[in-house]
């Protein structure tokens, strides 16, 4: 069957995994008390702390003791929905202000927008919010790539680990599974997805080599090349 949709993570596959945790983690950390007090009264952000309270299971903490506690989220890397809110808020006004640039591979970006123009669709599967998704490819370096992708997915979808939500993405899309190209650099994501019936290929930008396949048979590539290279050969036998 031949290849109709790409859907791609982010961290570590088309962007670097330190631009996550060493440029835009840090920036919301280092701003979220300020930008919660400052913005305490929007609707927004009062949703966003008080789901942080009733998610933490302490519904009478006060301000303060709400911030510390996201910011303690942050520390942990804790998937919480009310968290990557506010750092979609506060990301998104480092973007616009031109202080953040989201981080895109050079080979990532080109085939993506080759890919978009052979009719293949785009999407995005991330565990960071569909708003932060849309910022690091909207202000990304190599420019706003946002009209290549055709949706954008996140853990309201469900768990990436889980073989139920790419099931999902797959009727939303509206493909079959055998017909979708999933790319992550995570093992457990790349089994989720296979036991879906996607078609896998595993980032490794560690690699030196450009593409071999682990014990299981899935191509395992080191950039976006070899994956061209693997479309191609589904698409043209």
């Amino acid at each position: 069957m031949p290849i109709r949709a790409i859907v791609t993570d982010i961290e570590g596959t088309t962007t670097p995994i330190a631009f996550v945790h060493e440029v835009l983690f840090p920036y919301a950390r280092s701003r979220i008390a300020e930008f919660c007090m400052a913005h305490r009264n929007d609707p927004e952000v009062a949703a966003c702390l008080a789901d942080a309270r009733v998610l933490e299971g302490a519904p009478d903490l006060d301000h303060d003791a709400t911030v510390a506690l996201l910011v303690k989220w942050i520390d942990e890397d804790r998937k919480a929905g009310p968290l990557k809110v506010l750092q979609g808020l506060i990301w998104q006004a480092g973007y616009e202000d031109g202080v953040l640039k989201g981080q895109v591979y050079e080979d990532a970006a080109a085939l993506l927008l080759c890919w978009e123009t052979q009719g293949l669709k785009l999407y995005v599967y991330s565990s960071g919010s569909v708003a932060a998704q849309k910022l690091i490819f909207g202000y990304s370096d190599k420019g706003d790539l946002t009209p290549v992708f055709s949706g954008y997915f996140d853990t309201a979808v469900g768990a990436k680990v889980d073989a139920a939500s790419y099931a999902s993405i797959a009727r939303e899309i509206g493909a079959e599974p055998s017909d979708i190209l999933f790319l992550t650099d995570m093992p457990k994501e790349v089994d989720a997805a296979c036991a879906a019936g996607f078609m896998v290929v595993r980032i490794d930008r560690t690699m030196a080599a450009d593409a071999t396949h682990d014990e299981d048979g899935v191509l395992v590539a080191g950039s976006f090349e070899p994956v061209d290279a693997y479309i191609r050969s589904i698409n043209q036998a």
